[in-house]
């Protein structure tokens, strides 16, 4: 059972962010701290090289921020109960290449880091908890489960809610981000879109490794629809599609030429590795519409932002 949120978000307490180092997570975190509401961060690392691209040198150095890893309950535990956290935004995981790179450090990552969000919520009596899951979580038309690891590592994320919900009445949320873009989304399988754009603003050649359908939704969008799920009032564990514009990569790539004309911008490849998108609608009968940024908008703003940041050095093509 859901109901839409509350208009006022600074009714919502401090927010604990987990993984605020990746590009989701900053923004979240952002967007906190631009609007001069409490949150605090716990991260492996204190990097806050992606939360500097969208916030001022002084401001992104003071969000209070501990360090520690995700796959240590005590160190999680500590965390929750200094932040005073009355909601937790868990991003904190390791995407595609990573999970098939290193299998074990994957699943202590992705698995038991959702396992330890939730029991640490449990004991704290925090009452909303918003996590990332993935469209990887969902399995191809013909599949009978996921088609990688990452993919895997969800599901199993998905259930572990679930079980928290009905065990123990730990109420959530997942979300299923598909293919995220804009500024500091420079890792993991679906950010070849966004490396694209850095390199057309920095007039550098990029092939986007993959062709086909799937649906594009910025990180702005994203970091606002975690919070607005952050402020809902939920009973269960429901798992969400963030919905949005479905587009072609060869749309993308003619958007951005929009922008560069002369960009030397391709594709080539199979169709990414899970569905080409998610029903956005359970979604919006949960939260008020936060508006989804169109993609020739999107892209205009990236590049126009890229431009900016390639000037500065806080970005470089890779």
């Amino acid at each position: 059972m859901v109901s839409k949120v509350p208009p006022d978000m600074g009714k919502m307490g401090t927010v604990l962010v987990t993984g605020a180092a990746g590009c989701i997570g900053a923004w979240v975190v952002a967007e906190r701290a631009k609007a001069g509401l409490p949150v605090h961060v716990f991260d492996l690392s204190d990097d806050r090289r992606r939360l500097r691209l969208l916030l001022d040198d002084e401001s992104a150095a003071s969000v209070p921020w501990t360090t520690g890893d995700i796959a240590d309950f005590d160190a999680v535990t500590r965390a929750v109960e200094a932040s005073g956290a009355t909601a937790v935004v868990h991003l904190a995981a390791l995407q595609v290449p990573f999970c098939r790179a290193d299998p074990v450090a994957g699943a202590r990552a992705n698995v038991v880091g959702q396992v330890n969000v939730l029991e640490a919520a449990r004991s704290a009596g925090i009452r909303n908890v918003v996590y990332a899951s993935s469209v990887a979580a969902l399995p191809v038309a013909g599949a009978a489960r996921p088609s990688t690891l990452y993919g895997v590592f969800k599901q199993a994320d998905e259930g572990a809610a679930d079980i928290y919900w009905r065990d123990w009445g730990v109420a959530s949320v997942g979300l299923r981000p598909h293919t995220v873009y804009g500024a500091g989304r420079d890792q993991g399988l679906t950010s070849a879109p966004t490396r694209a754009m850095v390199a057309a603003a920095a007039g550098e050649p990029f092939t986007i490794p993959f062709a086909g359908p799937l649906q594009f939704q910025h990180a702005r969008d994203a970091a606002r629809q975690f919070l607005a799920c952050a402020e809902a009032a939920v009973e269960g564990a429901p798992v969400l599609d963030l919905g949005g514009p479905v587009v072609t990569v060869e749309e993308i790539v003619a958007a951005i030429r929009v922008e560069v004309p002369d960009a030397e911008i391709a594709c080539e490849g199979d169709p990414l590795p899970f569905p080409a998108e998610g029903d956005g609608g359970p979604l919006d009968a949960l939260i008020d519409d936060i508006g989804r940024t169109p993609l020739a908008e999107g892209v205009r703003e990236s590049i126009a932002a890229f431009r900016d940041l390639l000037a500065r050095g806080l970005v470089a093509v890779d």
